[in-house]
């Protein structure tokens, strides 16, 4: 079933809270549109969305919490990642410098530099398990602000469910980035995206992906080699989950073929990804 959240000032929120209601309930495997400003609550228009608290909503304008109906603490939330469509225009700033893009036919243009589009949502998560207030700047074990931009329509994106019913929330489009986000924002948008929720049966320890033709595992740490170190581990359990390795076996062979990328260096807690290419074994 394909639900729809409209842009509405009820279903959008600036922070994390497991407290926060939420504003949809779905069964495992239901699809839900949603709508977003941009992450500094920008639309369409150019406008900013009002109302606004400017405390409980000083981070990225997030749809949700959705629900999942039968989600346990444990499990693993699947999200299919099943189209993201910019708005009109984008917005990158570097230090005071704005460069503004206008984003159409799959492309992004400023001036006379042209860049190919591959849109993403920087946040897609849930609440850390306590009811505090969390900000949305940095990822966490149970997703958030990943700024990964490898997570584009048909990848599945899976994170470990913090609290029952899962309570997951997305939002922060960016039409385009590099790995790395160097000057602290991509090509920020307003957009519409289709998500897929699903529940596994299963442990999950660290997020983790799987794109059209590979594998990814993600460490997150105020330290940039703790999180290469965390997204390094997590890609050796896969691969001998994947191809029934040893432990060091999996170490010898990531060595010549797994690839780690710097994810985001600018959200407070930086992140790293493994890549294992699906061809990368024969």
């Amino acid at each position: 079933m394909l639900h729809e959240l409209a842009l509405e000032r009820q279903n959008l929120h600036g922070h994390f809270s497991r407290d926060l209601a939420p504003v949809l309930t779905i069964e495992p495997g239901d699809s839900v549109r949603i709508s977003v400003p941009n992450a500094g609550w920008l639309l369409d228009s150019g406008e900013r969305f009002s109302p606004r608290d400017e405390k409980l909503d000083a981070g990225h304008a997030l749809a949700g919490p959705i629900e999942v109906r039968g989600a346990r603490a444990g499990q693993m939330l699947g999200v299919y990642i099943d189209e993201v469509r910019p708005g009109p225009w984008g917005v990158t700033f570097g230090n005071e410098h704005e460069v503004r893009w206008v984003l159409a036919d799959g492309v992004a243009r400023s001036g006379r530099f042209v860049v190919p589009m591959q849109p993403f949502l920087g946040v897609l998560g849930m609440a850390p398990p306590d009811g505090d207030f969390h900000t949305t700047t940095p990822p966490r074990l149970w997703g958030g602000n990943i700024d990964c931009k490898e997570l584009v329509a048909g990848t599945t994106l899976f994170l470990p469910i913090p609290v029952d019913g899962a309570r997951f929330s997305a939002g922060d489009p960016h039409a385009a980035q590099g790995d790395g986000e160097v000057s602290r924002t991509a090509i920020e948008c307003p957009a519409q995206a289709t998500l897929t929720l699903d529940v596994r049966d299963e442990p999950a320890d660290w997020p983790r992906a799987r794109t059209a033709d590979a594998w990814l595992t993600f460490g997150f740490d105020e330290d940039l080699d703790e999180a290469a170190s965390i997204a390094t581990d997590a890609m050796l359990r896969l691969m001998r989950e994947l191809h029934g390795v040893t432990h060091d076996e999996a170490l010898a062979l990531a060595s010549v073929v797994v690839d780690l990328r710097v994810t985001q260096t600018v959200n407070e807690v930086v992140g790293v990804h493994a890549v294992l290419r699906d061809d990368a074994l024969g």
